[in-house]
């Protein structure tokens, strides 16, 4: 990413690993923000979407960058239920306890005025009931924070297909052990589901990081021009 975008978005970077250390690192901000930077130059339409937004953190970071590269009238959607984790299934590890990271729409929206940024268009609903009907037809980049199968599987479901060609989708918590060891892989269920999902031959590739980064990528065959 460019240097001097680096420096303007330096404040919020260091704010959002003091204040969110829990949901954001330095490897997931700067992929995020070199995806970000990617689709711009290559003048890809479409939204942005977050599925599991929690309070906020890394819409936040995706707003910012996107208004750093003149891409203010870009849309920016957001899913949660905002009642914390469902149950986890037979595929899932016990890491998340059900109602675990409950958070609300307001949450999001006063961390966005923390930082003088408008908040995104707030879906609230178990993703089941929102994605089939709220996601946007075109998709430039797609950010799946599900940490369940179940929730991970739906959100590839619904998302994949409207993804637009060229576009990306980057899974967090796919941690591929064979191929990055130092992975963290707490949410096992969630490479589980994009291996049901795509199959053997999976298209997905695994982001490695200075850390224990756990993250997968997918971009939708075909041309962006």
């Amino acid at each position: 990413m460019d240097l001097t975008l680096t420096a303007t978005l330096k404040p919020l970077r260091d704010w959002l690993l003091r204040e969110h250390s829990g949901t954001v690192c330095p490897d997931r901000l700067r992929v995020i923000a070199d995806e970000l930077a990617a689709l711009s130059a290559r003048g890809l339409p479409g939204a942005v979407v977050e599925l599991g937004t929690f309070c906020g953190a890394m819409a936040l970071w995706v707003r910012s960058v996107l208004d750093a590269l003149d891409e203010q009238d870009r849309e920016i959607h957001v899913y949660d239920s905002f009642q914390g984790m469902p149950a986890p299934s037979a595929e899932d590890s016990d890491h998340l306890a059900p109602g675990e990271l409950r958070s609300s729409p307001d949450d999001v929206r006063s961390t966005h005025a923390t930082w003088g940024r408008p908040a995104p268009v707030i879906h609230q609903g178990w993703f089941d009931e929102s994605l089939p009907s709220k996601l946007p037809d075109a998709i430039a980049f797609a950010y799946l924070d599900g940490d369940f199968y179940g929730s991970t599987l739906t959100g590839l479901t619904h998302c994949v297909p409207r993804l637009l060609p060229g576009g990306v989708l980057l899974v967090d918590d796919y941690a591929d052990t064979a191929v990055n060891p130092k992975a963290w892989d707490g949410l096992p269920g969630v490479k589980r589901a994009c291996d049901t999902y795509f199959g053997t031959a999976s298209p997905m590739t695994v982001v490695v990081g200075e850390g224990d980064l756990a993250l997968g990528r997918y971009e939708k065959p075909g041309s962006a021009e």
